[in-house]
């Protein structure tokens, strides 16, 4: 089992930047593809982005792209989301989840892939 938890949410101004963070505890020996998803009030939970175990591959919300940075620390067996350029319509809670058993070089998007979710981090961005 993979432990997973988020850190790094806040209050934030239209603008600005935050990073978010996601330790993963337990059997991270197998390897996983770490992705962050998101969920608004009143909204259904979507992706915003991953990351391949080999971090060689990441993939992208439209609405993140060009504004948003996924990358990874294997060695401290940590994940992050680099967001910038922050806006109202990003005020969501922020979950990480780690995928097991897959390609070292693929990077999911759909949450049916991922075994192991965080509780989430708020992150509120006002304007």
């Amino acid at each position: 089992q993979v432990h997973l938890i988020e850190s790094g949410g806040g209050l934030v101004q239209v603008g600005d930047s935050l990073r978010l963070s996601c330790a993963a505890s337990g059997r991270t020996d197998r390897g996983y593809a770490l992705g962050w998803f998101r969920q608004a009030p009143g909204k259904d939970r979507e992706f915003v982005a991953s990351i391949s175990w080999s971090a060689v591959n990441t993939e992208y919300a439209d609405s993140v792209k060009d504004r948003f940075i996924i990358f990874r620390d294997k060695f401290k067996n940590t994940g992050y989301l680099q967001m910038r350029s922050l806006r109202p319509e990003d005020t969501a809670i922020y979950f990480c989840a780690a995928a097991v058993y897959l390609s070292s070089a693929f990077a999911p998007s759909s949450d049916r892939t991922f075994d192991y979710w965080g509780r989430g981090t708020q992150v509120t961005v006002s304007s």
